[in-house]
């Protein structure tokens, strides 16, 4: 049976050089037979304009979310469309097992686990959804996927960043909805997925990095700019949703909620006290906003799409391939290692500091994955804070991990 024809649509606005990285991980993807939409600001399609005829790049100007990612389906010709952000790297095994439960034609959607921007920490793993726009933690036995049902009232939560529709499903439903211009969107959908009784797979080892890069709504350290965006998208969310719930005890929980986040920020230096009260009346604003933000029927999305477009001619198949070196020898061993990201390898390099420092995991533009930090020091969150190791040993610890997600190592 041929695989699945998958469209992976990337909205970007104002960050052409993480979008250019996010690229970059996409073309390292062990799937067959997928093609990348992007939806983007005049910035951000110049920065990526050197692919052109290996992606689909389409305009979008207006910061509303809803709206770009429908722009995206409508262009998608894949059977699926899954869906990443411009700020996030997925692993080179990422689309591939996203996409795999889609085998079983009872699954409508499917979601991965998000890791934090130090590469390891996860932000979001399984977890439900309700009708008052909280979520809860789903316990896993094990990182074996599973399929669960939704219900009207209770869905299956997956993230913007990391999930994957049938395009069917989502040009039936309207796709997501235009009135959560930044937050929200993917969980309203989940919802609406969930009343039809649709079937999401979780897929633990479908994985992104997702960075903490700025915005003009955050800050890299993220601190807000402004709560408008949440303010208003959960009152649209609760219309949508929470008939039969208090939603002015909703939004005051949620208000407090982000106060005690702004006291957080405050009381580690990052905001002046001045900045609590004008960033809660940001809220309140996006709040009295979303109460009377006109909500419109969903049309169906019935464009046809045009034909589809591989990123590659033939896929990458080489194996992954492990790299150390100590800082001093770094340069050096990434110029050897670049030349093999470009004959298909994935490619990681560790770089062990003779100290205790904490690893990070980033994406060189050239395609390398660099892990770096001390010998001694922790890399995954259950790692002790240093441990006795000389260079050889830890470095082949470190690839062992690692070859879960990049493959094993050639």
């Amino acid at each position: 049976m041929s695989p699945a024809r998958v469209s992976v649509v990337v909205v970007s606005r104002g960050r052409p050089a993480a979008l250019r990285l996010c690229l970059m991980a996409l073309s390292q993807q062990r799937h067959p037979a997928y093609e990348v939409i992007v939806v983007a600001d005049p910035e951000g399609l110049a920065a990526v304009s050197h692919w052109h005829g290996r992606i689909r790049m389409v305009a979008c100007d207006e910061p509303n979310i809803g709206l770009a990612r429908n722009l995206g389906i409508a262009a998608a010709a894949g059977g699926i469309v899954a869906f990443i952000d411009d700020d996030a790297l997925a692993e080179p095994s990422w689309l591939e097992r996203l996409v795999a439960p889609f085998e079983d034609p009872a699954v409508e959607a499917a979601g991965g686990f998000v890791r934090g921007p130090s590469g390891w920490a996860y932000q979001w793993r399984a977890r439900a959804a309700f009708a008052d726009a909280t979520t809860r933690d789903l316990p896993l036995e094990d990182e074996t996927p599973v399929v669960l049902r939704g219900r009207l009232g209770r869905g299956v939560k997956t993230e913007g960043t990391n999930m994957a529709v049938r395009r069917e499903r989502l040009a039936a439903m309207g796709g997501f909805d235009p009135a959560y211009r930044y937050y929200l969107d993917e969980t309203d959908l989940n919802m609406r997925l969930a009343a039809l009784g649709a079937c999401t797979a979780i897929v633990p080892l479908a994985q992104v990095h997702h960075g903490y890069l700025p915005s003009p709504r955050r800050r890299a350290d993220r601190v807000p700019r402004d709560l408008s965006d949440i303010g208003a998208s959960l009152a649209v969310f609760l219309r949508r949703h929470a008939a039969r719930i208090d939603g002015n005890a909703r939004i005051e929980a949620e208000r407090l909620a982000q106060r005690e986040r702004l006291l957080h920020h405050l009381h580690w230096g990052r905001i002046a006290p001045g900045d609590v009260g004008r960033l809660l009346e940001s809220f309140d604003a996006g709040v009295s906003a979303g109460r009377t933000r006109p909500l419109g029927r969903l049309a169906p999305i019935d464009d046809a799409p045009p034909a589809f477009l591989p990123m590659h001619d033939e896929p990458p198949e080489g194996p992954h391939l492990w790299l150390s070196a100590w800082p001093w020898e770094a340069r050096a061993r990434l110029g050897e290692a670049a030349p093999l990201v470009a004959a298909g390898h994935v490619v990681t390099l560790c770089v062990l500091w003779p100290d205790a420092r904490r690893h990070r995991l980033r994406l060189d533009p050239s395609g390398v994955w660099i892990q770096s930090g001390g010998l001694f020091g922790p890399a995954w969150p259950d790692d002790p804070r240093v441990g006795p190791w000389r260079f050889a040993a830890r470095s082949a610890a470190e690839a062992e991990r690692c070859a879960t997600l990049r493959g094993a190592v050639a």
